[in-house]
């Protein structure tokens, strides 16, 4: 991404602030590392509730949807509750014939590894309890630092941590905003890499 376009996002992104008069307190900062993983954990580091969620600035998964997250976790059905994308039909190029090869490929592996079906491990939208997520950091290296997203570092720790899981169907969009910073074959062995060590851990420990 040009400097240029960067400096535009958080002229907008601070616009937006400085603007909302609605009931809730918003703030943005900019990360200080790099990579999804690191924003999300920046994110979470400064949020003040006690529901911690995760949504896209790709606008692939529609704002609209957090209700049902939040009413999952609050009536108690889970303790971390993540978007399946896999239910509903697609918009058209909101996920590359590949990603969808890779995404099943690693639903299988954890549904092996955690003994519960997962049916999609790279969705971006995830809820958790802030207690939790406290809980998930001070065992975070066990499953090794390789997840450049934090998708797997999030439902790794969960099972660790016996969390109940739940998947909400989701309707995922094509993209609406940004490019993808996703390397298929690069990130997929990095992704793999962690699964494999996962596997050491969880069963043949």
């Amino acid at each position: 991404m040009e400097v240029l376009d960067i400096v535009i996002e958080e002229q907008s992104i601070e616009e937006v602030v400085r603007t909302y008069r609605g009931p809730l307190e918003l703030s943005y900062c900019r990360q200080r590392g790099k990579g999804k993983a690191d924003a999300v954990r920046e994110g979470f580091q400064r949020a003040k509730g006690d529901l911690l969620m995760i949504l896209d600035a790709d606008l692939t998964v529609p704002p609209e949807e957090l209700p049902k997250f939040h009413d999952a976790m609050v009536g108690g059905r889970a303790d971390y509750v993540q978007g399946n994308r896999m239910v509903y039909p697609m918009e058209d190029a909101a996920m590359r014939f590949l990603n969808k090869l890779g995404n099943a490929a690693f639903a299988r592996v954890f549904t092996f590894l955690l003994e519960q079906p997962i049916k999609d491990t790279l969705c971006g939208t995830k809820v958790m309890w802030r207690d939790d997520y406290k809980r998930l950091l001070e065992n975070r290296d066990y499953f090794g630092d390789f997840d450049p997203f934090g998708d797997f570092d999030l439902i790794f720790g969960a099972s660790k941590l016996s969390l109940k899981l739940l998947e909400i169907p989701i309707r995922y969009r094509s993209r609406a905003y940004g490019e993808t910073n996703i390397s298929r074959f690069r990130h997929g062995l990095i992704l793999a890499k962690m699964s494999l060590f996962a596997a050491r851990k969880l069963k043949f420990v």
